[in-house]
């Protein structure tokens, strides 16, 4: 069982920053894919991005490519979401999730095992 808890969300302006983290404990850490996934009020959810750790590669949804950079800490089972040069359409609730290394379809939140509570992250104009 892996629990996973994130934190960072909150208010900023158009064109700030913020750092999500999202902490992870329970079964190994190290060997999880871990993606952040967002919802806006009246979307479905959207991916954001993915550490695929055991082959050392990252994706990023095409919304958030060159501003956003996911990134773990091994030692301290945490994955963080560093977002920058924020817009109003990024405003949404973000979520962490985890799951075993597979070649399933990384973009699809389904496949997707382990989830966390989920943060607010809102963008001022």
């Amino acid at each position: 069982q892996v629990q996973l808890v994130e934190s960072g969300g909150g208010l900023v302006q158009a064109g700030g920053s913020l750092r999500l983290s999202c902490a992870a404990s329970g079964r190994t850490f190290s060997s999880y894919e871990m993606g952040w996934f967002r919802q806006a009020p009246g979307k479905e959810r959207e991916f954001v991005a993915v550490d695929k750790w055991s082959a050392s590669i990252r994706y990023y949804g095409d919304s958030v490519k060159g501003r956003f950079t996911i990134s773990r800490d091994a030692a301290r089972n945490t994955v963080y979401l560093q977002m920058n040069s924020l817009k109003p359409e990024d405003t949404a609730v973000y979520s962490c999730a985890a799951r075993e290394p597979t070649y399933a379809e990384y973009k699809d939140a389904r496949r997707y095992k382990y989830w966390g509570q989920g943060t607010q992250v809102t963008v001022s104009s």
